[in-house]
């Protein structure tokens, strides 16, 4: 057994990251300076968008989007249920409402099919629909070409939650290249492939939608000419949604390191998927959906838990105890109370199906070709 835990996923740091920040602390700006625009300029040019915004984490990026396509009440959003809490609270900052969709069984991912299913709920609620928000889960983009075709016939705003997904490319463009959708989100949190401690950045290629989400990023404030020097207006409610000099500093340095830390990525997925293809039919791989690179963020595998009849919390238990971490991407957010109590039950077969099965194994780049050797060993042990 290794003498040291493996997570499920944790930050890349290293001695040139901590120099950056250290010259940051150093220097004159903490925050609101040069790093900051030097960042969104290092954003865009990795996914090729025009503009970049760079804010506090992605769950403000999410916001900023959703206020930027005009969310508000009267109007919704479709989110699929697959996906961490925020994609769907981001849409109730804004007063809007929530139309879950389902999601494919065997990828988690939000699918032409289900997107048509929840335009048509939107509309037996009368609900008018402002916005979509698929999510690139794991890293895996989502088949955006026909949401794209069927959102913008109906002057549906697609903001593409890629979270999970920079480096990754879809259909030979860059996720984040807003070529399909009309925003991209991302998050820099410490398990992501990029990390800034926390952080985020939406990129478009709309200067409109940009500006917008910038002025909301700092309180909705704006210098006009011919103001004093110290004068500025606040013709709108915006929000401290900033992020920090030391944070982008940071995500710069990471940003360097975006092709190894993908590429390493890379070849501990082939590794899990050539070492695990002797457990099926009870364990399978994460079902690949498209040709182009993957910006893999979790190797999270399939397991029918009922026929192997072993729950998943004591396989998770079973791994633990051999010093393997894994976590559960994600609990449909349908079923949370909240969104219980105000929408009641609903009933999403597909995503459901890919829930009761998933379990997220290690995956980071400091990961050696032994970590990937003990945890499938382990994971072997823990279903005899």
């Amino acid at each position: 057994m290794l003498p040291h835990i493996l997570p499920y996923g944790r930050q890349t740091i290293e001695e040139d990251d901590i120099q950056a920040v250290v010259d940051v602390l150093k220097g004159d700006y903490l925050t609101t300076g040069p790093a900051v625009e030097a960042f969104e300029e290092r954003i865009g040019a990795v996914t090729g968008a025009k503009y970049a915004v760079a804010c506090a984490n992605g769950t403000v990026a999410l916001h900023l989007a959703c206020i930027a396509a005009e969310l508000q009440e009267g109007s919704c959003a479709i989110v699929p249920t697959m996906t961490f809490l925020a994609t769907a609270n981001a849409v109730r900052y804004c007063g809007a409402d929530v139309v879950f969709c389902d999601a494919d069984p065997k990828t988690g991912l939000m699918t032409e099919e289900t997107f048509l299913k929840a335009l048509a709920e939107a509309d037996s609620k009368n609900f008018k629909v402002k916005a979509v928000i698929p999510v690139h889960l794991g890293g895996q983009p989502v088949d955006l070409m026909p949401i794209c075709k069927i959102a913008h016939d109906q002057n549906i705003k697609i903001i593409a939650d890629a979270s999970h997904a920079i480096g990754g490319v879809y259909k030979d463009h860059p996720v984040g290249a807003c070529d399909f959708e009309d925003m991209s989100t991302f998050s820099f949190h410490p398990v992501k492939t990029i990390a800034m401690g926390e952080g985020g950045a939406i990129t478009t290629n709309d200067p409109d939608l940009a500006s917008k989400m910038k002025r909301y990023r700092q309180h909705c404030m704006v210098k006009t000419e011919g103001m004093e020097p110290w004068a500025y207006e606040m013709n709108a409610l915006g929000y401290n949604y900033r992020v920090t000099d030391i944070q982008c500093v940071l995500g710069l340095s990471q940003l360097n390191k975006i092709e190894r830390f993908i590429t390493k990525r890379e070849s501990l997925v082939s590794l899990y998927t050539q070492m695990l293809e002797g457990l099926n039919p009870y364990i399978k791989s994460p079902c690949r959906v498209q040709k182009d690179r993957i910006g893999w963020h979790l190797y999270a595998i399939r397991i029918d838990f009922e026929a192997l009849g072993i729950s998943r919390a004591e396989i998770m238990a079973r791994l633990k105890a051999k010093n393997v971490g894994t976590q559960v991407h994600y609990i449909p957010v349908h079923t949370q109370p909240y969104y219980k109590a105000l929408y009641g039950e609903q009933d999403f077969t597909g995503a459901t199906h890919y829930y009761n099965q998933t379990l997220s194994l290690p995956l980071y780049p400091a990961m050696e070709e032994a970590d990937v050797t003990h945890v499938v060993n382990a994971l072997k042990d823990s279903i005899e």
